[in-house]
């Protein structure tokens, strides 16, 4: 199996990370996960520089500062990947205009493959294994790269800290639960790439995450 390259960027008004992945040598397709509003540029920019052609945007969750940035692609060719319980935000992004960026325009995202707790994707080869973990927002979802030992967690956990509970659908009960039952069970030496910020790890957010003990 060919390298895994991944490239983040910080995007968005609030520091949003997006990840590019792509094989090494491989067949030129990309996949992003996460598209912050006004990212394509820069995508863009590192899709030019590798010769690469976008192919899928997996969505970690509906959040405004994740997914607003879907429709400035080319959608008509790529997959959109999201979790069903998000499908209001999606489709309707003005309900949460009550905690974006005022003024910023938020266009509906169609979601062509919804997807559940337990889903396997096919990337190049890899079996990407979904987890979903609600109480951030309802819909938030992990994507697993198991050969990888690599996990991109949108807004359930940070680098010491996790995600926010107390926007319209959070419940910090339920995060809690979703962190250790399929965040904390991952291995150990598996790293996660949070939504914002600094990368981590399973072992040490299980060591010393102040907010959600093992």
């Amino acid at each position: 199996m060919k390298n895994l390259c991944v490239e983040k960027m910080e995007l968005g008004p609030i520091a949003t990370n997006a990840f590019l992945l792509w094989e090494e040598n491989g067949n030129g397709e990309a996949v992003l996960i996460d598209a912050p509003p006004f990212a394509r540029e820069t995508v863009q920019q590192v899709l030019d520089r590798e010769k690469l052609k976008l192919k899928a945007i997996w969505l970690t969750h509906g959040h405004w500062d994740h997914m607003g940035g879907v429709a400035d692609f080319e959608i008509e060719d790529l997959e959109i990947i999201g979790h069903k319980d998000d499908q209001v935000m999606f489709e309707q992004p003005g309900i949460m205009s009550t905690f974006a960026i005022p003024g910023l325009e938020l266009k509906p995202v169609k979601i062509t493959r919804w997807v559940e707790h337990g889903d396997k994707l096919d990337l190049w080869g890899r079996d990407i294994e979904i987890r979903h973990c609600p109480g951030h927002c309802p819909g938030n979802v992990v994507f697993w790269f198991k050969e990888e030992q690599r996990c991109f967690v949108g807004d359930v956990i940070f680098a010491g800290s996790v995600g926010r509970s107390d926007l319209p659908g959070g419940d910090f009960a339920v995060l809690e639960k979703s962190i250790r039952e399929s965040i904390y069970t991952l291995p150990e030496d598996t790293l996660l790439h949070p939504g914002h910020g600094e990368d981590t790890g399973v072992d040490l957010e299980k060591s010393s995450n102040p907010f959600v003990q093992a």
